[in-house]
This record gives C-alpha cells, sequence and structure tokens, in this order.
C-alpha cells in the first residue's frame, strides 16, 4: 500500500468532508438530493483537494474516482435522507475503502500481501490479542452483569418502595388473585415497571463498561498502570451524586462493578503479557 498517498488522500477527506463543508451545503442536499447545487459543489471541492494532495499531477485516475465514488456515496445518503449514527458510519467507511483501494491499486503486490497475511494470521500472538480483546468486551460484560443483577435488583426495589406512598394508584400490598383494570396496581407489577425503567439506559452501560474494560487491557499490555488509576478515580467521580437516591446503595453498586471489572480486565491483561513473552 502507498502509504503516502493513503495519508495524503485521507487528510484531503478529513478537510472537504467536515472542516470545508457548511452546514447549509448538508442540508441543502438532504432537502433537495440529486437536485442540490451544493451537493455537485462539494464533490467539486473534494475532488480538487484529493487531486492537489495526491502530488501525482499526472494522473487522472485519482481525480475521477474520488469525483464518481464520492457523488455516488453522498446522493445514496441524501437519498435515504436518515441523520443517525449507522448511516454516518456507514457513508465514512465507504469513503475510506475508496481510499485504501486507490492507494492500494498503485503499489499491488500480491506475494507481498500474501506475506503479510501469513505472518499475521499465523502468529499465534495475534490470536491471544484477539482472543483477550473480544473476552473483554462482550463475554466479561455479560459475565459481570449476571454476578452483580441481585444488587441491581434490590436498587430498584428500594427506590419503588421509598416513592410507592406519594405515587397514586399504587397498592403496597400483596394482589388479589381477582383484581380489575380499575383497582390499584400492585407492587410487584409496579417493581418490574421500575426494573425495566432502570434498564432504559443499559446500552449507555454497557459501552460504558466495553471502553474502560478495553483501556485497562490496553494500559496492562503497554505497562501504563499508573493510567488505570487515573481512569478509576476519574469514573468515581463522575459516576457519584449526592442528590441521587439511594445514593448509599447505588455508589456502593458502582464501586463493586467498577473494582470487579478494572480486576478483571487487569488480571487478563496480566496473563496475556506472560504468554506474549
Amino acid at each position: 500500500m502507498e502509504l503516502n498517498l493513503l495519508l495524503r488522500l485521507l487528510v484531503a477527506h478529513l478537510l472537504t468532508d467536515f472542516i470545508f463543508q457548511p452546514k447549509s451545503w448538508v442540508k441543502d442536499r438532504e432537502e433537495k438530493q440529486g437536485k442540490s447545487i451544493k451537493l455537485y459543489l462539494h464533490v467539486l471541492v473534494t475532488t480538487v483537494f484529493a487531486y492537489i494532495f495526491s502530488g501525482q499531477y499526472n494522473n487522472w485516475v485519482i481525480p475521477l474516482v474520488i469525483f464518481v465514488s464520492h457523488l455516488i456515496i453522498d446522493y445514496i445518503k441524501s437519498k435515504v435522507n436518515k441523520d443517525n449514527f449507522n448511516y454516518f458510519i456507514a457513508d465514512q467507511l465507504a469513503h475510506l475503502l475508496v481510499i485504501v483501494l486507490l492507494s492500494v491499486s498503485f503499489s499491488w503486490n500480491c506475494k507481498a500481501v500474501l506475506s503479510f497475511a501469513n505472518d499475521t494470521f499465523g502468529n499465534y500472538k495475534f490470536w491471544i490479542l484477539v482472543a483477550g480483546y473480544l473476552f473483554v468486551s462482550w463475554p466479561l460484560g455479560i459475565i459481570i452483569g449476571k454476578a452483580t443483577q441481585k444488587w441491581r435488583d434490590q436498587i430498584t426495589r428500594e427506590s419503588i418502595l421509598n416513592s410507592a406512598p406519594t405515587l397514586p394508584g399504587i397498592d403496597i400490598s400483596e394482589p388479589a388473585e381477582n383484581q380489575s383494570e380499575e383497582q390499584p396496581q400492585p407492587l410487584a407489577e409496579v417493581i418490574k415497571s421500575g426494573e425495566e425503567q432502570e434498564l432504559g439506559l443499559a446500552s449507555a452501560g454497557k459501552w460504558i463498561g466495553i471502553c474502560e474494560r478495553v483501556m485497562i487491557l490496553t494500559f496492562v499490555l503497554m505497562g501504563q498502570y499508573t493510567a488505570i488509576g487515573f481512569l478509576m478515580t476519574a469514573k468515581s467521580i463522575l459516576r457519584f451524586s449526592e442528590k441521587e437516591a439511594n445514593t448509599q446503595l447505588k455508589t456502593e453498586y458502582v464501586l463493586v462493578g467498577t473494582l470487579v471489572s478494572f480486576a478483571t480486565s487487569a488480571m487478563i491483561g496480566v496473563l496475556m503479557n506472560l504468554t506474549l513473552k
């Protein structure tokens, strides 16, 4: 791969797609789609920057490929007209793929590629790293979640019990066998509903846990143990709030989850270091 060309085209893309593209252009493209003059103006600016940054002024393949691919990708995105994270990532990955393929095409060496792939995938150290990062990302999070489930349920029930007397239409007694819809909602159902509400930010907590475990594992593999202390301190400060109900229970729950997450990730990192060495 022509690394110099790859970096030049990548810088040109970042400048034109994020810095030199006004929001008014994006809005006009979303509203008018293929009839938007700003769409073609943006593609033209991107092509000019790619041509200038490439440094290969006798080669018309680069600006031609950039112009056609960028126009098609942005046109498809304007037709979809959905401004969310998934479509944004797909759009950027498509642009990046074009840049990588362009760079590879100028220095394609089949034997070198096969040799690199064989050396990489045939090395057990590569698979140790892959297995380690995969384990701390999802399986370890599920294990920790199941291990701390009883404490999470306790926090939910305590919150519901503390607020039950002040909530209208809630019966804190045991539910009757033939209870009609007009009767107060039994506490068991309220707790179940509260548990679902507590899990409303489960995805956020999941991704926070994944990020912190990946960072811990990386710090251990790099030997940066001091950074782990800073990370733990920062998380403790951000997660603690005296304004919340059941502050002690929530603080203890967060502390237990954090310590288990940090400790297991660190131990896995130590074992990986021993194996890699």
